[in-house]
């Protein structure tokens, strides 16, 4: 039954924009905005791991940038203390176990892009030290560090600061997120990696033609390293026909990936922000997107409906063991190996 597997096996979500919408709130109303709001639904999808992206909108670039990267992050560990019976801010492998042992949603502090940092690469152990264990360094636009895949025809690959910033977190532990870099930025990554890589929220490139997406070799780049790759839910990344957006259409790209890559370097990146983008105030995400980040998948808009993912995938053959690995044993299996892990 894909219900009693779906809450018996470990389900990680390596992409959820929520604490942008947690942050909006009075800082008094942070802990309790995230118990009211967001952890109802964590509790019924599922979820026991999950990524907590920081990112900075642009509202906040470049002068506000590090002090709304700080709110954030305190924000983080404000809504994990005042809700410690059931969830923890995690920093490595153990830490995780422990809290999943505990019935606890193990949470990870991921940076997108990090404009608060900019070329400094000299407070990535500031970031460390404050708990973030994920990071990228490109978002659509061009960085200090790199260019972003909506700035792929550049060819940019990764600047001098950006090469230093990842030594730097292959030394701290932090892992790597490919997500929303440039073709060539991932090609320079994965050239110079020395630790598995991943992308938080990327999908298949052979089924959907976007530069947010991964070609195959790079998915294959991915998994050599040990990595996983994280599809994304948004609906216009899976196709550009609005009548395949589906669950069915997510599971294509899931076991697209995991074809190319194989069955132990897939995971779930859902990216859920039609929710977030509707609950913060204008003009917060008012981007240049070149397609509509509110379509959703029917059911799939935020983490409550998780269990159809593990429902379609049984329907479309996948055995057991394989749908555990897809749903969130293959993230868990890296953070135990690599999260924090200093060098």
């Amino acid at each position: 039954m894909s219900v009693e597997l779906h809450h018996r096996a470990v389900v990680a979500d390596t992409h959820n924009d929520l604490l942008m919408a947690v942050v909006a709130r009075p800082p008094r109303r942070w802990a309790s905005f995230f118990r009211e709001r967001w952890l109802p639904q964590l509790r019924e999808g599922g979820v026991n791991l999950q990524v907590l992206p920081v990112f900075v909108d642009e509202q906040y670039r470049p002068e506000g940038a590090l002090r709304q990267t700080l709110r954030m992050i305190e924000c983080a560990h404000v809504l994990a203390e005042g809700n410690a019976e059931s969830v923890r801010l995690c920093l490595d492998g153990a830490q995780i176990d422990q809290a999943l042992a505990e019935g606890k949603i193990a949470l990870v502090l991921a940076m997108e892009s990090m404009p608060g940092l900019d070329a400094s690469v000299e407070l990535l152990p500031t970031v460390h030290r404050l708990g973030v264990r994920i990071a990228s360094i490109a978002h659509w636009g061009r960085t200090a560090l790199a260019d972003g895949s909506g700035e792929d025809a550049t060819g940019g690959r990764l600047t001098g600061a950006g090469i230093q910033a990842l030594r730097e977190m292959e030394r701290l532990g932090v892992i790597f997120d490919i997500s929303h870099l440039s073709a060539s930025g991932v090609e320079h990554v994965l050239e110079l990696a020395s630790r598995p890589v991943m992308a938080t929220h990327s999908s298949a490139r052979a089924l959907r033609e976007h530069h947010r997406n991964l070609t195959d070799e790079q998915i294959r780049a991915v998994a050599a390293t040990g990595g996983v790759v994280c599809v994304n839910f948004v609906a216009a990344f899976l196709s550009e026909d609005p009548a395949e957006y589906t669950v069915d259409r997510l599971v294509d790209h899931l076991a697209h990936v995991a074809g190319v890559g194989g069955i132990d370097h897939v995971g779930l990146g859902p990216d859920f922000v039609r929710e977030v983008l509707q609950d913060v105030t204008p003009p917060c995400c008012e981007m240049d997107y070149d397609v509509d980040p509110f379509a959703a998948l029917p059911g799939l808009s935020g983490p409550s409906g998780l269990p159809l993912v593990t429902d379609a995938l049984l329907k479309h053959g996948f055995a057991d063991e394989e749908i555990t690995k897809i749903i969130g044993g293959n993230v868990h299996r890296l953070f135990r190996a690599e999260l924090g892990r200093a060098r």
